[in-house]
């Protein structure tokens, strides 16, 4: 059986994090997923995925096709259901759908769609249905990876100098800990392959601590929080989620929030997670084109892959930052900062590509990565996409 992930056309609701990326490559508790998916079942997968993002994330076609929608959580029960599907027939619930099996190579949403005629109803199962829903869900995502993970596993053990409370947790080989607290009374703790987490730190679960990543000296990182691969966090974390190769590594506030993948948060940096009427908060729409209501009355930042913001910014609560954006200057930049942004309160104008480029180039090599032609391609179509958003575009940044 071969497993493609595709995204439907509810995608636009979780931009400007899938500008980058499949959404089935979202990240929330552990893992991504698509790595929830290839856990649970013996296959590997592949994507239908929009066209300038299928030269990094590429389509394999067998002559038994399982079709997933990306946007879906894998839970046992759900995997359990799909692969009773037999071909032709495809699953739902209500007016969405969840997989389809077919021997047929199908290229988009909408040829899958027109495939789905043996339709078979089930219930509750869970989707990603906003960029909120990424750390609103975070927590209990975590505990169900962390089963997943470890079950029937033993954990590497750590020195006496570190205080442990509470009985889940687990670390991966190479990890290097030293006088730290690490509290799991309302949720695991999982700390990957070859983490750090420096002295005077002190952790709360649900926690997620991926490989190669580090916590700085003295962090108060609370519940509910996942730290992607190779970032560096630092300062007072709260229900947020970093993606890969990302840095908040100073003092400063950050909850309930998204950070994308090669961001850096300058020094001092703060995120107000709450308004001061204590009213709900309205996050900008991509679908919508407008701020439309959360139902949620603490919600912080979504920051999309390579945006960068320097120091002592301060963030209004429900703010969206599209893909490379660099934000500096004193007071509260707008709620809905678009991708290709430079500027901040007194005024944006556009962050030209070759200056994004080079900024990208220099960051991705210190993590001995390449900003490659595919690289290059697929910001060039984010950077033509959100033109819409940039209002000011006669003034390009050039210098």
């Amino acid at each position: 059986m071969n497993i493609l992930l595709f995204d439907d056309d509810k995608r636009s609701d979780l931009l400007p994090l899938v500008y980058t990326r499949p959404c089935a490559e979202l990240r929330i508790g552990i893992l991504t997923l698509a790595e929830k998916w290839q856990k649970r079942l013996p296959c590997k997968v592949s994507y239908i995925t929009q066209k300038y993002l299928s030269a990094k994330f590429s389509a394999h076609f067998s002559s038994d096709n399982l079709y997933i929608n990306g946007r879906l959580l894998a839970t046992e029960n759900l995997c359990q259901t799909i692969l009773t599907l037999k071909n032709n027939s495809s699953l739902w619930e209500g007016d969405k759908i969840l997989a389809l099996r077919s021997e047929k190579i199908l290229c988009s949403y909408e040829e899958i769609q027109r495939e789905c005629n043996n339709k078979i109803q089930t219930e509750g199962t869970v989707f990603l249905n906003f960029t909120y829903d990424i750390f609103s869900k975070n927590g209990q995502e975590i505990a169900a990876d962390f089963h997943l993970i470890t079950a029937g596993r033993t954990s590497a053990k750590l020195s006496d100098t570190n205080t442990l409370i509470g009985n889940n947790i687990f670390i991966e080989d190479g990890v290097s800990i030293e006088a730290a607290v690490l509290n799991a009374s309302n949720g695991p703790i999982y700390i990957g392959k070859n983490a750090v987490i420096m002295e005077g730190s002190t952790v709360r679960g649900p926690l997620a601590l991926c490989e190669d990543s580090t916590i700085k000296m003295g962090a108060k990182i609370y519940g509910d929080t996942t730290i992607g691969p190779s970032c560096k966090v630092g300062g007072e974390v709260s229900n947020t989620v970093f993606y890969a190769n990302s840095n908040k590594g100073h003092d400063g506030f950050l909850g309930n929030s998204v950070i994308g993948e090669w961001c850096n948060l300058g020094a001092d940096t703060n995120s107000s997670n709450l308004k001061n009427n204590y009213a709900y908060v309205k996050l900008w729409n991509y679908t919508a084109k407008r701020f439309s209501p959360t139902g949620l009355q603490f919600c912080g930042l979504i920051m999309g892959d390579h945006s960068k913001c320097g120091i002592n910014t301060m963030f209004n609560t429900g703010t969206v930052v599209g893909v490379s954006a660099n934000i500096f200057g004193a007071s509260f930049p707008r709620n809905f900062i678009p991708s290709f942004t430079w500027g901040g309160a007194s005024g944006f104008a556009t962050y030209a590509i070759p200056k994004a480029f080079e900024t990208a180039r220099v960051v991705m090599q210190r993590r001995n990565k390449e900003l490659n032609d595919i690289e290059k391609d697929l910001l060039e179509n984010v950077f033509a996409q959100s033109a819409e958003h940039r209002f000011w575009e006669n003034k390009p940044i050039n210098t």
